[in-house]
């Protein structure tokens, strides 16, 4: 460990973490920036993006590449290593620890981001971003006038479905129970909805397709029934999980594990800041989190002012 300190480490080279180097540029702030893979974060998982403000129809690669470049034209300094932990949190100036080294830094920005939870069947991953999808607000535009399964029984899973059943022909929801673990409004709406087909005891086995889904293998876990179900596209709604592992014993959490930040992201440690899926927020979008890591590099600046 050297004895140079920074102004800033971002840990994070997704939507989050490129706007926050970007505006740490821009700030001429002394900035390291960590990520132990390819710049993008769930993005990379998106075949089309098209409700990104004045950039329609960009494939997820194209648009990751494109914030990347953006970022990198400022020249700081990077390290492709996995972040381990930080020390000293409570200190004037922290250590961040890597598989590759520590840093010392005044502030640490952690877009670490998140990940959504996934259903483990056979099929899910060859198909995901070419049918099978994690955000229906993302993707849903996608499927105008086609038929598509949401796999879930909480509040998310109903609100995608109902979502969705407003732009596709026909919906399907496949619940593993009896009933909704949904609050009561969003159940009573998709009970409503008439282009709505709820699966109760419902399991996904596998999905299958060509080059895209065009179906599903099911089964009753009460009776044990098999059945297919010809379709364009399956979203997964079975939960989402911060990547939290640098802060879960450091900062205050919510019952789920998001990280709670103040309005200028900083976390109940001073000088510990985080962006993008990893906090809590009402909306997890690619254009939020590009906005959260533009904010945090205010508040941080803020800090390092005062």
């Amino acid at each position: 460990m050297s004895d140079h300190v920074y102004d800033v480490v971002i840990i994070g080279n997704g939507p989050a973490g490129c706007s926050a180097a970007i505006y740490a540029g821009r700030a001429s702030l002394n900035a390291l920036r960590i990520e132990m893979g390819f710049p993008g974060g769930q993005v990379l998982n998106t075949s089309e993006v098209d409700n990104y403000p004045g950039l329609p129809e960009k494939g997820g690669m194209e648009l990751a590449d494109a914030f990347y470049e953006h970022s990198a034209k400022y020249g700081l300094e990077e390290k492709m290593e996995q972040a381990l932990r930080i020390e000293n949190a409570d200190a004037p100036v922290k250590t961040v620890v890597t598989d590759g080294g520590s840093y010392q830094t005044k502030t640490v920005l952690v877009a670490a981001g998140a990940h959504h939870r996934v259903l483990g069947a056979e099929g899910e991953d060859v198909f995901t971003g070419r049918g099978v999808s994690y955000c229906a607000t993302c993707d849903g535009g996608f499927y105008h006038g086609k038929t598509c399964l949401v796999i879930g029984g909480g509040d998310t899973a109903i609100s995608d479905a109902l979502y969705l059943s407003h732009i596709c022909e026909h919906v399907y929801l496949a619940v593993r129970r009896g009933e909704l673990r949904a609050t009561g409004l969003y159940a009573k709406a998709a009970m409503a909805a008439e282009n709505l087909t709820i699966l109760w005891h419902t399991e996904v086995k596998k999905i299958y397709g060509d080059k895209k889904v065009s179906g599903v293998s099911l089964i009753n876990n009460q009776t044990g029934e098999t059945s297919e179900l010809a379709l364009d596209g399956v979203f997964v709604a079975v939960g989402i999980s911060p990547s939290n592992d640098l802060l879960k014993d450091l900062v205050k959490l919510d019952e789920g594990g998001f990280v709670y930040t103040d309005d200028y992201m900083e976390t109940s440690v001073p000088g510990i800041f985080a962006a993008g899926d990893v906090r809590v927020k009402t909306l997890r979008q690619i254009v939020t989190a590009a906005s959260d890591g533009a904010v945090a590099i205010t508040g941080i600046q803020k800090y390092l002012n005062s």
